[in-house]
């Protein structure tokens, strides 16, 4: 069999959950099995140099994968590689841009495809269909083409049938398939030393909560502001750090100085994955208080199974993708992120129960070995594009 393509927009050095998941596939795809075709961004070579797989880049930045030009361009150079390498099967690292190239991959040269999908894109695309009568049917003649799609989380499966309908396909038995994401157990443990951190930042002692996500309203990082607020009083030594960036960041200070605890939120952007375990590890409690937004959502949260794999008890919001990052009562406790009371009763019940909190960050840690981590995702992935490689003897495909 020849290798597959990953044809994505979101790709390292570039930030955020879709380039994380991408990055670290290819990285786990056995030596020379996976080829990635994606544009340049700023400090590429360096990352590309880690990675035991070819990454294939365009002489454009990444952003223009998404000009008319640019996917000219994207698409010529899969079709090159197609031929080149004898490749077998093509996953989608997004709907937009990277399906456009990927249909004229099954045209022009036969090779089937298998998309990626989050829920916020599929939220996007919802609302699109729903709007234009053009835009449905250009959805449709994108997805009608799609032989097999990799959906994070059982949440995000449902959504995806639900715009199946909504743009008038059914799809088959076998074609949506759940593939729950992960994070790196090695990387990601217990027991790091917090103390190079803490000077670095400047963080005073204390009991920290934390949260890592974007500064972004469906976060609910302002849920956690307000949660410090009703508890400081009872828990002195409390603080909150916050490591991310996003436009969100002066309305949450500013919330922050309204409830008279601006001096123990630290907001802290710009940090270096390098220095996210040893976050992880200063943190007493992680929050995670995702709320779903007409068209925002946690479809997953690996930031939430990063917290689990450093043996760190999770506090999550009831939304979207969650209940698959976070197993309520296991490995930390779900709550409805719009209840303020019930999540300020949640937070300070495990707070105030160390054992508790020792007990789900221990069963956090055993889920990740066991199952949430890249090796098991990087080898359901591989073994779906076999499933529905074009050297596949027939009979062996799931059907449509």
């Amino acid at each position: 069999m020849g290798p597959h393509l990953l044809l994505t927009y979101d790709f390292p050095p570039i930030g955020g959950g879709i380039a994380r998941m991408t990055g670290e596939i290819a990285a786990r795809y056995p030596p020379g099995q996976l080829i990635v075709s994606t544009g340049r961004t700023p400090g590429d070579a360096e990352a590309d140099a880690r990675l035991p797989n070819r990454v294939d880049r365009l002489s454009i930045p990444s952003s223009r994968l998404r000009t008319l030009p640019g996917l000219v361009r994207w698409t010529r150079r899969a079709i090159e590689l197609s031929k080149q390498q004898d490749v077998d099967f093509a996953w989608c690292g997004n709907i937009k841009p990277a399906l456009y190239p990927a249909r004229w991959l099954r045209v022009r040269a036969g090779i089937p495809t298998g998309l990626f999908v989050y829920g916020m894109d599929l939220l996007l695309l919802q609302d699109q269909v729903r709007r234009s009568a053009l835009k449905r049917h250009m959805a449709r003649g994108l997805l009608a083409d799609v032989a097999v799609i990799a959906a994070i989380s059982r949440w995000t499966a449902d959504l995806c049938r639900d715009v199946f309908g909504e743009v008038g396909l059914t799809p088959s038995d076998g074609l949506i398939r759940v593939v729950p994401l992960g994070t790196d157990p090695v990387i990601f443990h217990p027991g790091i030393d917090t103390s190079a951190i803490r000077q670095r930042y400047h963080l005073p002692a204390g009991e920290w909560m934390l949260t890592v996500a974007r500064l972004t309203a469906h976060k609910g990082i302002d849920t956690g502001i307000r949660v410090l607020a009703a508890l400081v009083e009872q828990y002195p030594e409390l603080r909150y750090a916050i490591v991310g960036s996003g436009a969100d960041r002066a309305e949450l200070e500013a919330l922050a100085a309204r409830h008279g605890v601006a001096d123990r939120v630290h907001i802290l952007s710009g940090v270096p994955d390098r220095d996210l375990p040893a976050f992880y590890n200063l943190a007493g409690l992680y929050l995670g208080l995702s709320r779903q937004s007409p068209r925002a959502v946690e479809g997953f949260g690996i930031s939430l199974v990063e917290a689990s794999s450093c043996g760190v008890a999770v506090v999550a919001g009831r939304t979207g993708g969650i209940p698959d990052a976070v197993r309520d009562g296991e490995t930390g406790r779900l709550v409805d992120p719009g209840d303020f009371g019930a999540v300020v009763a949640t937070v300070r019940d495990l707070l105030g129960d160390e054992a508790e909190r020792r007990l789900l960050g221990a069963g956090g840690r055993k889920l990740v070995e066991a199952h949430l981590n890249w090796d098991r995702v990087a080898r359901e992935l591989r073994a779906i594009g076999e499933e529905f490689s074009r050297d596949r003897p027939p009979g062996g495909r799931g059907g449509r």
